[in-house]
C-alpha cells in the first residue's frame, strides 16, 4: 500500500515542493488550507501537480476541524508547514501569529494523541528561534534567543513538539530550517523583492529598490533540497531534531550585488535604504551548522 502524507500549508513554497517530492516517491498526498475551495494553489499549478493532490479545508487553530481531517485521512506522515510565515508581520499581528503557529501545532499533536494513530509528525521549526548567533554557526545544542513574536511562537511550538515526543512517545520531530528560497517565494520575502526589481530595472523600469538593513547576513539555501531533508527526518530510525542549513552566511548587500550583476548592472545606482523597512528587533547574523543532518541523514546542501 502507498504511504499517505498530509501536508498542512501545502499552498506555500515548501508545501508545494514537498508534495512534488512525495508524489515522485509514490505517496498519496493530501494537502490542507483554511479554505481549499477558495484557494488558487498557484504553486501547485506552477509545478504541474495540482490535479495529483487531494485538497481539503482545515483550520489548524480549530481542534475539531483538525481532528476531523486527520481522522478521515489516516495519514502515515504529517508535515505541519502551515502558520504565519512573516517575521515582519508578526510585530504588527502578534496575537494572530501565536494563534496560527502555537495553537495549530498543539491541535495536531493532540489529535494524534487522541486518535492514537501510528503517525510520524514533522514540525517546521525555524532558525529565527536562535536569534543572533554572534557570527557563529548554530546547531541543535545552541540555546534559543528569539527576538520577534514569530520566533517566540516558533520556539514555543518547538518545545511543545519535544514535550509530546518525550511524554507520549510520539515520533515527532522539529526541522530547524534556515532561510531557503526559490521562484515560488512571494514578493514579500526579500530575495524575491530584490530579484524581481532587478529584472524590471534590467527591462527598462526607472524605479528604485528600497530596502532596510543591507548588512544583515543569512544562511540561504535552495528550497527543493530542504524538503528532502524534511522527508529524511521521518524516515530515520528514531525521532530527533535537526538543523538544516548550508553552513555559509552572506550579507544581504552581497545578494543584491549578485542579482544586479547578473544583468550587468551596478546595484549602487538603483538601491536605497529606508528606515521604513527596519524591523523593531533585527537579527544581524544567522548561520547554521548542518553537521548532524549530514552524519545521521546523509543530507547536505549543494546550492
Amino acid at each position: 500500500m502507498k504511504n499517505r502524507a498530509l501536508i498542512t500549508g501545502i499552498g506555500g513554497q515548501d508545501g508545494a515542493y514537498l508534495a512534488q517530492l512525495l508524489l515522485t516517491k509514490g505517496y498519496h498526498v493530501f494537502g490542507t488550507s483554511r479554505d481549499a475551495e477558495g484557494s488558487a494553489f498557484g504553486s501547485l499549478v506552477k509545478l504541474g501537480i495540482a490535479d495529483q493532490v487531494k485538497l481539503m479545508s482545515m483550520a489548524p487553530h480549530d481542534f475539531k476541524s483538525t481532528l476531523t481531517v486527520i481522522a478521515k485521512v489516516r495519514p502515515d506522515e504529517i508535515y505541519h508547514l502551515a502558520g504565519q510565515t512573516s517575521v515582519g508581520l508578526s510585530f504588527e499581528q502578534p496575537s494572530e501569529t501565536f494563534d496560527s503557529i502555537l495553537t495549530g501545532t498543539l491541535n495536531i499533536l493532540e489529535s494524534i494523541r487522541f486518535l492514537n494513530f501510528p503517525v510520524k509528525f514533522y514540525h517546521a521549526s525555524s532558525s529565527e528561534c536562535f536569534g543572533n548567533s554572534d557570527r557563529g554557526a548554530s546547531d541543535e545544542h545552541t540555546a534559543f534567543n528569539p527576538v520577534s513574536p514569530y520566533a517566540v511562537a516558533k520556539s514555543a511550538a518547538h518545545w511543545l513538539v519535544r514535550n509530546y515526543r518525550e511524554a507520549h512517545k510520539m515520533f515527532a520531530v522539529n526541522g530547524i530550517l534556515f532561510n531557503h528560497e526559490s521562484e515560488l517565494r512571494p514578493e514579500r520575502f526579500v530575495t524575491q523583492k530584490v530579484i524581481r526589481a532587478a529584472c524590471r530595472i534590467a527591462n527598462g523600469s526607472t524605479e528604485t529598490l528600497t530596502l532596510g538593513d543591507l548588512s544583515i547576513s543569512r544562511d540561504w539555501g535552495w528550497a527543493p533540497e530542504y524538503v528532502e531533508a524534511m522527508w529524511l527526518m521521518l524516515q530515520a530510525e528514531r525521532p530527533e531534531d535537526f538543523v538544516i542549513a548550508t553552513g555559509q552566511a552572506y550579507a544581504l548587500k552581497d545578494f543584491v550585488a549578485e542579482s544586479f550583476a547578473y544583468f550587468g548592472l551596478d546595484w549602487l545606482q538603483y538601491v536605497q535604504h529606508s528606515d521604513q523597512f527596519m524591523r523593531p528587533n533585527e537579527i544581524a547574523w544567522s548561520q547554521g551548522n548542518p553537521e548532524k543532518a549530514y552524519k545521521l541523514l546523509g543530507w547536505q546542501a549543494s546550492t
